[in-house]
């Protein structure tokens, strides 16, 4: 996991490499002011040496000076590195992200990959900041402290290793406890961001149920389990700090306790310790003491970090369950639409169950075929097969004569045009939005492609025309509006085979029967298929596909339909016998559509 995670450091490795380096220079500078102040005070003050002062106080203010640069230097080169190492791994993940099929988002959900994109990737982010500056700098303080010490008193020096030992045991059991609950309180970060997510998302449908109170309880909950988890692995952490300090003073008492009786009667000549010596030893215990509780501070952001390089990684590997074949091929020739015995059933669901079962349908070229049936009965899971958003687990389902694994994935979805169920606008002007279908799309591409869609109608009724700006979602035009514009940016894809999944529905009939009579006359060798709730949205397809339970039940004209298919007469009768005009096909220039 970590050689996969340094391995996004890339074109930041100078920096990664210059930090370090910065922080060594920043160490070996401290070491030695403690050092020179010791002379300074033994030769200096003591003698009452004024050019002894001078020098030393000389070299401390370079010692000084020169930790200083480097504490600047690693502190800039760590930031360097350790942000463009988030930079490379959020870019990797999102992607690594976009070649998921719908099964593999899915496993992750969107919030849990939202976090993982935001809340972990700064948690690695920090935890590598932290490596290369703490986690340098602390040991090697510690190392050359320790040293500097044992070089001044052997006996005095042993104070130090009995806290050393005692407080490695003690960071010990505080690391393996935290670490714990740390990895725990990740887990709750998926369910808060789905959260938030899903209220802000859905905002409109709070305020018109007057749910705001509800969300905001529901909300508090999740913001309060995640405090009460934080909250636990914190206290754990806590202990940390007033331990160290208790060891930091005793070590204090002890050293000037026993250093005093070295001054005044020392034991033996060998033994002898002089003020300035004392002083530095009390700095050089502050830095060994101050450089383990650095060290603990980085074994829990580890800790944290650990848990999120896991969580990084599980999407980093995940391998796309929808890919290209060895050889594939990049030419569709026609629209016609072969369903060999399918079988298909969701792998996140877990049930073992089919949700397609058997389907035998052949489509020809520009054919329109209507599909219909009860909510739940697998109509979008049948046509999400044929641009591949999901493949299929038993049969084939071929275009063009060929099956569509074989093909090119970005071949395949520039022919088959998909204007899905939950219809989605980004934020930008119409025309933005209109090519996504083609980037390189003309304005009079797009006007003709709306005039098919209907949805010039409202775009001329807007002061900025086709450089309107729409907000985020399209929370700014109606749900036809919506409609139509989708349907604009798939037929500018110029498709071998348009899939509508309900994307009339927020249309009014006559807009409906509008947008069906311009694909008959405009697009005939388009093949389509429409996915309806209404009968009148169908019934003047060539053929219309009555799905019940997943299987395919009856496939016919509407005539043929209402005189051998209970399930069509019953959704008929059922729509048409309150007599509205909502579900009444329309008469437009003298012909019934």
């Amino acid at each position: 996991m970590v050689k996969k995670l340094l391995s996004f450091i890339k074109q930041y490795r100078k920096a990664t490499i210059l930090t370090p380096l910065s922080m060594i220079g920043e160490v070996f500078m401290e070491t030695l002011i403690p050092y020179i102040m010791a002379a300074l005070i033994d030769h200096g003050i003591n003698q009452s040496s004024m050019p002894d002062i001078y020098k030393y106080g000389l070299l401390m203010l370079l010692a000084a000076s020169l930790s200083l640069l480097f504490g600047i230097m690693g502190g800039m080169f760590g930031a360097q590195a350790s942000t463009g190492f988030a930079a490379n791994l959020r870019s990797a993940m999102y992607e690594h992200i976009q070649t998921f099929s719908f099964a593999n988002i899915d496993k992750f959900s969107t919030a849990g990959l939202v976090t993982r994109m935001t809340t972990d990737v700064t948690n690695v982010q920090n935890a590598f900041q932290m490596t290369l500056r703490i986690a340098v700098r602390a040991p090697l303080t510690f190392l050359c402290s320790i040293v500097m010490c044992f070089s001044i008193n052997t006996r005095l020096s042993l104070i130090f290793l009995i806290a050393v030992v005692f407080l490695a045991i003690f960071l010990g059991i505080v690391v393996n406890v935290a670490k714990k609950r740390f990895s725990a309180v990740f887990e709750k970060y998926d369910a808060l961001n789905s959260s938030v997510q899903e209220n802000v998302s859905a905002i409109r449908v709070v305020k018109a149920f007057v749910r705001e109170d509800y969300e905001t309880d529901k909300f508090n909950k999740a913001v309060t389990n995640l405090y009460n988890m934080f909250l636990r692995a914190e206290k754990v952490v806590v202990l940390n700090s007033p331990v160290m300090m208790l060891t930091v003073y005793t070590c204090i008492i002890a050293l000037s306790w026993l250093g005093a009786k070295y001054i005044v009667m020392p034991p033996s000549l060998e033994l002898t310790l002089t003020t300035g010596q004392l002083t530095s030893l009390f700095s050089y215990v502050m830095s060994v003491l101050m450089s383990l509780m650095m060290l603990s501070m980085i074994f829990v952001m580890l800790t944290m970090s650990l848990a999120s390089g896991r969580r990084i990684c599980e999407v980093l590997d995940e391998v796309p369950s929808i890919q290209n074949c060895d050889a594939p091929v990049f030419e569709i020739k026609d629209g016609s639409i072969d369903f060999d015995h399918v079988n298909f059933s969701y792998q996140t669901s877990g049930s073992g169950e089919y949700t397609l079962k058997d389907i035998d349908l052949h489509i020809k070229s520009g054919e329109t075929i209507g599909i219909i049936g009860g909510t739940g009965c697998g109509k979008t899971t049948l046509v999400s097969l044929i641009s591949r958003l999901y493949d299929v687990t038993e049969g084939a389902v071929k275009v063009s004569g060929i099956d569509v694994r074989q093909y090119d994935i970005e071949t395949l979805r520039n022919a088959v045009s998909v204007v899905l169920q939950k219809n989605v606008l980004f934020s930008g002007t119409i025309l933005d939005n209109l090519r996504w279908g083609k980037e390189d799309a003309t304005l009079e591409e797009c006007k003709n492609a709306c005039r098919l869609a209907c949805a010039d109608e409202f775009i001329d009724r807007f002061p900025d025309g086709y450089d309107t700006r729409i907000e985020q979602g399209g929370n700014n035009v109606s749900g036809g509006q919506k409609q139509r514009l989708c349907i604009a940016r798939a037929l500018l894809k110029s498709p071998k085979v348009l899939i509508l999944d309900d994307s009339t529905s927020a249309c009014d009939t006559a807009t409906d029967a509008k947008i069906r009579k311009a694909f008959r006359e405009d697009i005939p060798d388009t093949t389509k298929l429409i996915i309806a709730q209404r009968i009148a949205s169908v019934m003047d397809a060539d053929r219309i596909v009555v799905m019940d339970n997943g299987s395919v039940v009856d496939v016919g004209t509407h005539d043929e339909l209402m005189n051998c298919s209970p399930i069509y007469r019953e959704i008929y009768e059922t729509q048409m016998q309150g007599g509205g005009d909502f579900d009444k096909p329309e008469q437009i220039g003298g012909d019934a559509v």
